[in-house]
């Protein structure tokens, strides 16, 4: 009989988005007849405009208000009554409650804080699925993951297992697969980059992010530095007229949604971008150093931090600065670029998508 796995996300940022959908592509891959998936995102079907209210609120807090989202963050890491709090998510629970009678999971992921609570609070002591959360942030690891009746917290890396050791989750709860990016980065483990032995062969890839004002600067500089520069704007196709008018005459490639990421950051030598818990570890799945140029205060802290505390790459948070490093990372015959390659490939787990998918049908 097939394992019924429900996977539940939110879009608050898109490492949830992203850690979900990992998790059900390996499944698809790993073992297409073993498994039935539903992937759902219940706060948009419970709460519809205004969930979508919520979260443009929130995504416009995080990128132009950063160190307000950070005192946020703070109270709810303080927070110590989350099961009082999710019993006021009444729609929340009217809308998974007869998800759960008509599909009957036998597991439960969870890339979102919350639902492990209402799960809980749903099914009680009757809870006969096992609830698996994927924590989605590293090191500054928020309580409402943890503080939770899940049976596994899957983590990125071992850093964040000490975290969650140390605020007192038993150990055998805890699993370090890497974070589930998709299983396409596996597919391109053990391809070599071409060493950057001049201008035309150091591949930059720019990943602009929400808070894009010093964007177009960026990209003249970067231009000006002479990098082989591709720049990925995403669904913000109104962004196009001043990157390309940055770009001048140069080959900058612009690049709008694609689903390509893989490849790409396997084919580039540095990544320029924000610390989201998806961007940094797509890029340390791939083994692409990272120059970060914008960390949100709270979630994203953590993230930076694994990418300086294992000098994988480096923190600059002005045009002039990215442009410094990125001199700095390929003067000397590349030599800081080597240290944090050789540092960032011993993070690196493609595979991460796949063994968690052989984790769940195990248990």
């Amino acid at each position: 009989m097939n394992k019924r796995i429900l996977i539940l996300t939110a879009g608050f940022g898109e490492g949830h988005n992203s850690a979900a959908r990992g998790v059900r592509d390996g499944l698809a891959r790993l073992a297409p007849n073993q498994a039935d998936v539903e992937l759902r995102d219940l706060f948009a079907e419970a709460y519809g405009p205004i969930n979508e209210f919520v979260r443009r609120s929130y995504l416009a807090l995080v990128n132009s208000a950063p160190r307000t989202w950070g005192i946020v963050y703070r109270w709810l890491d303080r927070k110590r009554d989350y099961d009082t709090e999710f019993r006021r998510f009444a729609r929340l629970k009217s809308h998974l409650a007869p998800l759960l009678e008509r599909f009957h999971p036998s597991i439960v992921v969870c890339s979102f804080p919350a639902y492990a609570n209402v799960l809980q609070e749903i099914l009680g002591s009757k809870r006969s699925c096992k609830c698996v959360v994927v924590v989605t942030d590293s090191i500054t690891i928020n309580a409402t993951w943890y503080r939770s009746p899940a049976d596994y917290f899957l983590v990125a890396n071992e850093q964040s297992a000490s975290v969650l050791r140390a605020v007192g989750v038993a150990p055998e709860k805890i699993k370090v697969f890497g974070f589930p990016v998709s299983p396409k980065f596996a597919d391109f483990r053990g391809s070599n980059r071409v060493l950057p032995s001049n201008d035309s062969e150091r591949r930059v890839l720019y990943m602009i992010h929400a808070a894009t004002h010093g964007a177009p600067d960026l990209v003249r500089r970067l231009v000006e530095l002479g990098v082989d520069l591709t720049v990925t704007i995403g669904r913000a196709d109104n962004l196009r007229p001043a990157i390309e008018k940055a770009a001048g005459g140069s080959n900058t490639k612009i690049v709008g949604w694609t689903d390509e990421l893989p490849r790409m950051l396997h084919e580039s030598h540095l990544l320029i971008g924000k610390a989201g818990g998806a961007t940094v570890q797509e890029t340390i799945a791939a083994g692409c150093p990272m120059i970060i140029n914008h960390v949100v205060a709270g979630q994203e802290e953590g993230n930076a931090r694994l990418i300086i505390e294992t000098n994988s790459g480096v923190i600059a948070l002005s045009p002039a600065e990215v442009v410094t490093q990125c001199q700095r990372a390929f003067a000397d015959d590349a030599k800081q670029w080597r240290e944090w390659g050789t540092n960032i490939t011993k993070l690196s787990r493609p595979r991460a998508a796949l063994d968690i998918a052989e984790f769940l049908l195990s248990i």
